[in-house]
This record gives C-alpha cells, structure tokens and sequence, in this order.
C-alpha cells in the first residue's frame, strides 16, 4: 500500500513539472479559465502559452513518388496549420466581441500596436486567419511539398526572406544582383505557419487579401487577392486555385470550423 501511495506521489510531480516545462505539450481547461480568470487574463493566457508543441519532423532525402511526396506533406503539415489556425480563430472572435462590447481596451490598444493597425475595423482584418487551403496550397507550392532546401534546412515552408542579420536565416544559394538572398531560419514548422500568418497580417502589399478574408471564406475568391505573394502574380494565384482544387485542400476547411 505504501508502495502504490508513492508511485501514485511520483506520477503527480512527474504531472506538475512537465506542464511546467515549455518543451512539453500544453493543454487549458476552458472552464478553470472562464471561472477563475477575468476576461483579459484568459486572453493574455491563451495567446501567450505555447501551442502544441510539435517534434520537428526528419525529412529525409530518400526518394519519394509524387503520391508519397502529398501524403507525406498532408500527414505533416495538416495538424500544424489547424491547430494554429483554430488559435487564431479563438483570438480573432474574443477580440471581436471585446470591440463590439467596449471591453479589454488596453489588450486590444496593444494589439493595434504589435499589428500596425490604426484602427478597430483594421484589427480585425490583420487577426482573421484565412481558410487552411491557402495555407496548404503556398507551402505546397513555395516548399515543393516539404522537398526544397529551405525546408530542410531552415523548416522555411513560405520562402519568406530575411532582412535582418540577427536572426536565424540562411543564404540562397544564387545571387539576385550582386546581392545575397537570404531566408529565415525556423526552429519548427509550427514557427513558420504562424509567420507566415503574421506576415500576411502586417505587410502592406496583403491589406486588400485581409480586408476580403473578413468578407468571405471562399478560397478561390481571396486566392486572387495574393498576387503580390510572387513575382508571378495571375499565374501564382491561379496556380493557388487549381493545388487546392486538385489536392482538395478545401476539404481542411471545413473540418477546420470555418466560420
């Protein structure tokens, strides 16, 4: 009896100091959270807590048939780009609520600041997250479905760029100019997804794409808003369409909950 009363002790620590530790996954009770937190404090919690925190995968450079290449992809990528975008969702709605009520002022004054936007109307733009068959479509397109070097490399699934010398990246290897290009470096995959969201909330060259993903959650209609995405421009967003047509990305959409 003694015995079992100390395993049972034991497994309680190993418990408590797992969920303290930030390497670990994490979950919320939504419940302790509506009852014993304030509205704000919940906010602040949820947003600033990790996500589930993902193993980063291996991604070997055996030889992979063009089926093996998606499913690998889908496989991967899927329950990242869901799990950050139900996060996203969560925030976008409580904040909307929080503008429409006249409450949380000062986390939402915070968040104006963190996304350059001057006002309510434009908050909203920069925090609704677009349906998850975009998502699945650039990083199919942009990583050659989890293949180029940059994924391998630097888990850089959007060929986003580096501009800054002091955070993690690495050079392409050709020259545009007589300049270096360089890529940022993540540390996850589940990083890069949230990126790229980022990005698309602050970049001035996707405010049109953020107004419309307000309006509609049709990824077909707001494909054609991303033009500025690739040097491509038309032939990019209808590359867009027809990845998510033919891969049925737009399937992830509503086992999502778009709303």
């Amino acid at each position: 009896m003694v015995y079992k009363k100390t395993v049972y002790i034991l497994l309680l620590f190993s418990v408590f100091f797992t969920a303290c530790d930030d390497s670990k996954v994490r979950t919320l009770d939504d419940n302790f959270l509506d009852t014993k937190l304030g509205t704000i404090e919940k906010q602040k919690l949820v947003v600033s807590l990790p996500k589930k925190i993902e193993v980063a995968p291996v991604l070997e450079d055996k030889p992979l048939s063009v089926s093996e290449k998606k499913q690998r992809f889908k496989d991967i990528l899927v329950p990242i780009a869901q799990s950050v975008y139900e996060r996203l969702e969560m925030r976008y709605v409580t904040v909307k609520n929080d503008i429409k009520n006249g409450t949380n002022k000062e986390y939402i004054e915070q968040l104006k600041k963190e996304y350059k936007a001057p006002t309510d109307e434009k908050l909203l733009h920069a925090l609704k997250p677009h349906p998850i068959s975009i998502v699945l479509a650039q990083a199919a397109a942009e990583s050659a479905w989890l293949t180029s070097r940059f994924t391998k490399e630097a888990y850089n699934i959007f060929g986003v760029w580096s501009f800054n010398k002091n955070e993690p990246r690495i050079a392409a290897s050709g020259l545009r100019g007589d300049k270096t290009i360089y890529l940022k470096k993540y540390k996850t995959l589940q990083a890069a997804v949230e990126d790229y969201y980022k990005n698309i909330a602050r970049n001035w060259a996707y405010e049109e794409f953020r107004k419309q993903r307000t309006l509609t959650n049709d990824p077909y209609i707001l494909t054609d808003h991303l033009g500025s995405y690739s040097e491509k421009k038309e032939v990019y967003t209808e590359l867009l369409k027809s990845m998510i047509e033919y891969n049925e990305f737009h399937e992830y959409d509503i086992k999502s909950g778009k709303r």
